[in-house]
């Protein structure tokens, strides 16, 4: 607004009201406006308290399922952790048993062929006695 206006505005209200009601016009508007402001603070005050309330409802919730889904992790971590736990035992006890398997097959057949190769040795000697009685009895009979 332009001041041509407000000069305007204010010859209507004299010409209006006249000299002396303006005062108490201006007062009773001043009295409003403090009643329209102080009710306008309650509202927003009662709007932020509500709010309030909400928003700490709210974090109480999302606290709530946090600690929730935390506890279902730990929950199914340690579930896991003992599945691993029991595989790996399950595991380590297999190859034990076919590590003793394994030493047990080795030992048998260690032992199979230190008999062949004792019967392979007394083979020989014998071999090598019946060469010398054979060898000692050519030579006797060609010496006779």
């Amino acid at each position: 607004m332009g001041g041509g206006e407000i000069v305007l505005i204010i010859f209507v209200f004299l010409l209006l009201f006249g000299a002396k009601a303006i005062p108490d016009i201006a007062k009773t508007l001043g009295k409003a406006m403090r009643e329209f402001q102080k009710a306008t603070n309650e509202i927003k005050r009662e709007i932020n308290e509500s709010g309030s309330d909400d928003i700490r409802d709210i974090q109480a919730t999302v606290q709530n399922i946090k600690s929730d889904i935390q506890e279902g992790i730990r929950k199914h971590t340690s579930d896991i952790q003992e599945g691993v736990n029991e595989a790996t035992k399950t595991v380590q006890e297999g190859i034990n048993a076919t590590t003793a398997s394994i030493k047990e097959g080795v030992q048998e057949h260690t032992d199979n062929i230190d008999k062949e190769l004792s019967e392979v040795k007394n083979d020989l000697n014998k071999g090598a006695e019946n060469m010398t009685n054979t060898v000692q009895s050519d030579t006797k009979t060609q010496a006779s």
